[in-house]
């Protein structure tokens, strides 16, 4: 299995993470957790499916992921290529009309938010590219085509580095206050912006927080404690909710 990932051009850093290129031989089923961007996909070979309560359901070839605020399982064909574009938390905006709320917790074909005639033409472009290289600097191509000329939301960016630096920590009783902004306004913005509500946005850090900060000597008691969880079974439900795993399975293989 290949996983390449690429560092965006300057242009588009400011609102995309990583590309990456992901191929695999065999086919496979594997789970994907949540994470604070929006993910778009291009198969130039293969194909790929969800799989939700034991049914498969094909995805399209050019597709987006919103954020969600459960795991999900996906199957690849045998064989399968894919570039992936990972936004940056509200980057994705740049280059949606629609607010990107829409999507969430939706895997949708690319076509419900642009012309078909232009994926037909990158799609092409990705199947005949001789090399990853080749199928970057394409979907560059495409995605500076298509940057709007609008300007980002200072207040929600603002409120996305207070979650960031609190770890989702942040009540958004507080967050408002901080922000001198009553929550109904900030949520809408927010929403139509990064795609989730702050509440579900921050839940998202903290559990990815709880994650990326686990170590084998640490107990799950004080992981729990240290990522914010007051609550042992609170900790144990949004972490299963999270990755499909009680702390235990998950960390520590039990």
């Amino acid at each position: 299995m290949k996983f390449d990932t690429y560092i965006p051009c300057d242009i588009l850093k400011p609102f995309i993470k990583s590309f990456a290129i992901s191929e695999a031989a065999e086919e496979n089923s594997y789970r994907v957790l949540p994470d604070t961007g929006i993910v778009i996909g291009f198969q130039y070979k293969g194909s790929l499916s969800q799989l939700v309560n034991d049914s498969e359901s094909p995805l399209s070839v050019s597709g987006v992921t919103g954020l969600m605020d459960s795991y999900r399982i996906f199957k690849n064909s045998a064989n399968i290529g894919t570039v992936l574009i990972f936004f940056r938390a509200g980057g994705a905006a740049k280059f949606f009309r629609h607010p990107v709320h829409e999507l969430f917790q939706q895997s949708l074909s690319l076509d419900n938010f642009m012309l078909s005639s232009e994926l037909v033409v990158l799609e092409e472009q990705l199947y005949e590219a001789g090399t990853d290289s080749n199928r970057i600097a394409a979907v560059e191509k495409f995605l500076i085509s298509r940057m709007r000329q609008v300007e980002p939301d200072q207040l929600v960016l603002a409120a996305i580095t207070l979650i960031q630096h609190t770890r989702g920590n942040i009540r958004i009783k507080a967050l408002c206050e901080r922000l001198n902004i009553s929550q109904s306004p900030l949520e809408k913005r927010f929403r139509q912006y990064v795609g989730a509500s702050p509440k579900k946005f921050a839940s998202i850090i903290r559990l990815k927080y709880a994650l990326e900060s686990y170590q084998p000597l640490i107990s799950l008691t004080d992981l729990g404690y240290h990522s914010g969880f007051y609550d042992q079974a609170h900790f144990i439900k949004e972490f299963k909710t999270f990755t499909g795993e009680t702390p235990e399975q998950y960390l520590k293989g039990e």
